[in-house]
């Protein structure tokens, strides 16, 4: 049996109202128009819903069990409207995204954004520093996700993360030895956290890879090669953190933060930066359980 949800508001709202004439008031119709409404949904359902009386309206006890479904079918409609309805924002947002901020869920924002806002196509660059900020200066992006040191002005920090020093659990090296180190090039943040850190120390050392993919750098490192630069969230089985080995100090804390472009926040582009910030929210309060 399928029910008209023109019927259905109908009944609900003559329940909700107390009396055809404040319901037809509600729903932009004639008294008449109402009655004649809720005289079809009892023929259909086959029971009386209402009893009606000159001086009151009061709902049956298959009326009662009625408008429990009534009230959950209407509900049900109005989210699978409110969730496919036309979006009014459409163009293009091109976002710019370090390799190691979202991970696992990029492609649930991008999903996510995609079903609110189907008109809108996006563009997306995933990299690193380097090759964001200078995207970001000339407007070949709207909006992006960098590191940045602790307290920036530029931008709307999203997370803090903490530096390590980080080498694979099979590492050596000989005493007094120069220690072998990977770097991103410059100027990556990894990097220059890493070498004023070490131009503070007396400590013997040397660049012997330099890669500008995190994949390779990783590589270099678990292959037993260098000692790097990441974030803690970026260590891997197989590696070991070894700040205070080797005569290494301590690193100083980032965040990963949100930039724009001179004339990035279209509404489009607006709309996706709100959703990275919300999701970043979301994330801290996990990570702090």
């Amino acid at each position: 049996m399928d029910f008209d949800p023109a019927l259905l508001r109908a009944f609900v709202a003559v329940k909700e109202a107390g009396g055809f004439t404040r319901a037809a008031q509600r729903l932009n119709l004639t008294q008449s128009a109402i009655s004649h409404q809720i005289r079809r949904l009892e023929e259909q359902v086959g029971r009386q819903l209402l009893y009606r009386t000159t001086r009151a309206l009061t709902l049956t006890e298959d009326g009662q069990d009625f408008l429990h479904y009534a009230e959950k079918i209407l509900q049900t409609f109005d989210s699978m409207a409110q969730r496919f309805r036309p979006s009014p924002i459409s163009g293009v947002v091109r976002f710019g995204v370090i390799e190691n901020f979202m991970g696992e869920r990029l492609p649930t924002l991008l999903c996510q954004f995609g079903r609110a806002f189907p008109s809108v196509r996006l563009d997306v660059s995933v990299g690193m520093n380097l090759d964001l900020m200078p995207m970001i200066k000339a407007g070949e992006l709207d909006l992006a996700v960098v590191m940045s040191a602790p307290d920036s002005d530029d931008g709307t920090p999203l997370r803090r993360t903490q530096f390590v020093w980080v080498a694979a659990e099979s590492f050596e090296v000989l005493p007094g030895a120069s220690l072998p180190f990977a770097f991103f090039p410059s100027p990556c943040i990894n990097r220059q956290v890493g070498l004023t850190a070490l131009d503070s120390t007396p400590v013997e050392w040397h660049v012997v890879f330099t890669s500008q993919s995190q994949q390779g750098i990783r590589a270099a490192v678990m292959a037993g090669l260098a000692i790097t630069v990441l974030t803690r969230d970026d260590v891997e089985p197989g590696m070991r953190i070894v700040d205070g080995i080797y005569g290494l100090p301590s690193l100083s804390d980032a965040d990963f933060t949100l930039i724009w472009s001179a004339g990035g926040k279209t509404p489009a582009a607006v709309e996706f930066g709100q959703l990275i910030q919300d999701m970043s929210v979301a994330s801290n309060a996990l990570m702090r359980r």
